[in-house]
């Protein structure tokens, strides 16, 4: 109509975004709007709108802004884009479409936007009996031209989400598995109908409706809906599969992990796997998992982890992206914190801030929490902590003190790899969203050797209690403590107490044969001494390299240097001269150096023997220089 004008116009004119005119015509702020459908139309003679958005955050708490509500655990697109503050991420569309790869699986940590993102595919692809367009008119997509628009509501989709498929065993895992596959093949009851398919093609769908099927049918699902929407519609559909790896991460954590694995092999091979009836298929997951364990034979899958460039901008928010909420909900002064909490992670190039965070911010008032953790399951992280030897705790420690480590990468990581090799648990924290990549290096054989940090401060609070406190698992609390108040006070003779109920209560007798596992206990315990401490392991000073060396950060507290030995079938009259041979070294080769320059004022200096669960301890007190 010529008197009138859409949101688009509007927002040009009066150089408002688009999601702000939107939000003044649904409060009611522009006079003689209408809406017709899902759109606006403003009088054309309409001025712009006064802005009375508050420009500081100091009145969050006690007065809420008249602004769109926060999208906290929102997937669905539709909802989240017509009635909630939503960040445009259609691009991901264009971005697609130029490529237009056969099978594209995408990997990211948890809470970073995957369902919404595949919600979005699906609600862009998907034949509707609703015009389905008007979700996209006011989001860039639209823009790019009808090159792109063409392909708005052309297929038949079948969508899946495994988020929420964690069960504790292989049958109920297949039970709920099994509904979901149901539940798409309801949703497209249509085919019930269909003057195209023949009636062995219809009693394939009632069969599955009504549970007449075996494994062996059920791992065909795919295959099977595809075939008969292609039939149907006459295009092939798009097959999209969210979070395709929480089943398998869950079957390794309880024991089904071979059951899980042939069975989605087989699903996934007739879904994506040379099948005629598909158009495209998109995959989300955390972990990449190498092609031979699941996707066997997939060549046409398009792997995009968080080292590629492409498609980096599309989970989670940029840094203009958090800048412009801000601005929206009248806490363009919190930015800074923002960075400090919810920053720090680099997808390919770009810089990411945790969406989910970000979002929670803003509805607590602008109070910065750790809102991300125990949104997900970490029992793998346990595992591997109840497996490392001391350069893993070492490391880790490293990394709460702030400083960064130099890591082998393994994009390709299995679930059983990380139980037996323990080092890739660096590889896990990365793509879990634990830790960012300050840079990376191409290795030898196509991955990266990558230098990686804790992102930002929540990291730092939900790292401490999501992680070093897995070591809870193997050292017990009260045990902990009352090691470490034996350390700081030289009290050999309860350490010696302590050091030996846990041995005792703890560890396995095949665990305890070699210095080496020793040395990753004790090293634990200290990483447990929060920030009072810097530990430091097998570095150099004096005329050696120390094994233990706990250097202060307050004078009050003492210095701390320990010497390990053990040996195999010590008598217990064995133990107490190699536990003074080891303090006796801490003298001979110089380790209080470590503590020049006035770094404590006195040392506590320790000669620990281990032999199977026996334990002797020598201690011996001096003042620095």
């Amino acid at each position: 109509m010529a008197n009138t004008m859409t949101v688009q116009e509007a927002a040009e004119l009066w150089g408002l975004t688009t999601r702000r005119v939107s939000t003044l015509c649904k409060n009611g702020q522009i006079a003689g709007v209408e809406k017709q459908g899902r759109s606006w139309l403003i009088p054309a003679s309409t001025p712009k709108p006064a802005d009375r958005r508050i420009r500081s955050g100091a009145y969050m708490k006690n007065v809420r802004p008249v602004n769109l509500p926060l999208p906290i655990g929102i997937s669905d697109y539709r909802l989240a884009s017509s009635e909630y503050y939503y960040i445009d991420k259609t691009m991901m569309i264009k971005e697609f479409l130029d490529e237009r790869p056969m099978v594209s699986l995408f990997t990211r940590p948890r809470r970073f936007g995957k369902t919404l993102n595949m919600d979005m595919l699906r609600t862009f692809f998907e034949k509707s009996n609703e015009d389905t367009s008007i979700y996209f008119k006011d989001k860039k997509i639209w823009a790019c031209g009808e090159k792109y628009r063409e392909y708005q509501g052309k297929y038949p989709v079948i969508f899946v989400s495994f988020k929420d498929v964690k069960c504790e065993t292989w049958f109920d895992t297949y039970d709920n598995i099994y509904k979901l596959l149901q539940k798409e093949f309801e949703r497209h009851l249509e085919l019930m109908g269909s003057d195209v398919l023949n009636q062995y093609d219809k009693q394939k769908m009632s069969d599955f409706l009504s549970g007449k099927t075996n494994e062996n049918d059920v791992m065909a699902a795919f295959a099977t809906l595809s075939e008969l929407l292609d039939k149907h519609y006459g295009i092939a559909p798009v097959i999209i599969i969210d979070e395709y790896d929480t089943p398998i991460q869950q079957g390794h954590v309880c024991g089904f992990y071979d059951s899980v694995v042939r069975f989605m092999r087989n699903l996934f091979s007739g879904g994506l796997k040379d099948n005629k009836h598909l158009s495209y298929g998109f995959l989300t997951g955390i972990l990449r998992v190498a092609k031979e364990s699941i996707f066997s034979g997939l060549n046409n899958l398009k792997i995009n982890t968080i080292l590629e460039n492409k498609y980096s901008e599309f989970f989670g928010f940029t840094p203009d992206e958090v800048k412009e909420m801000a601005h929206y909900y009248g806490a363009d002064d919190k930015y800074g914190e923002i960075c400090d909490w919810y920053d720090g992670y680099r997808f390919g190039k770009t810089e990411i801030f945790n969406p989910w965070s970000v979002i929670n911010y803003f509805s607590n008032g602008c109070e910065p929490r750790a809102f991300w953790q125990s949104t997900g399951n970490n029992e793998i992280i346990g595992e591997v902590l109840a497996n490392a030897d001391n350069s893993i705790y070492e490391k880790l420690h490293d990394l709460l003190q702030g400083k960064s480590i130099l890591s082998y990468l393994d994009t390709g990581v299995i679930y059983p790899q990380i139980q037996n090799n323990p080092s890739s648990v660096y590889s896990f924290l990365l793509v879990a969203g634990y830790l960012k990549l300050v840079k990376t290096e191409p290795s030898f054989n196509g991955d990266f050797m990558g230098e990686l940090a804790l992102p930002n401060k929540e990291i730092a609070f939900v790292y401490n209690k999501e992680i070093l406190q897995k070591l809870s698992n193997i050292i017990p609390q009260s045990t902990a403590i009352s090691i470490q108040e034996a350390l700081y006070s030289g009290d050999s003779e309860n350490l010696q107490k302590c050091l030996r109920k846990l041995l005792l209560e703890s560890v396995s007798v095949f665990d305890t044969a070699y210095e080496n596992f020793y040395h990753g206990l004790v090293l634990g315990l200290c990483a447990m001494l929060d920030n009072r401490y810097e530990v430091t392991s097998n570095r150099e000073a004096g005329e050696g390299r120390y094994d233990i060396c706990l250097i202060p950060r307050q004078k009050r507290l003492p210095g701390i240097l320990i010497e390990l030995k053990a040996c195999k079938d010590c008598k217990e009259e064995e133990l107490k001269p190699l536990a003074k041979e080891a303090l006796n070294q801490i003298d001979q080769k110089l380790y209080d150096r470590a503590f020049a320059n006035g770094k404590a004022s006195h040392i506590v200096k320790y000669g620990v023997a281990f032999s199977g669960k026996k334990v002797e301890i020598e201690t011996e007190n001096s003042i620095t220089d």
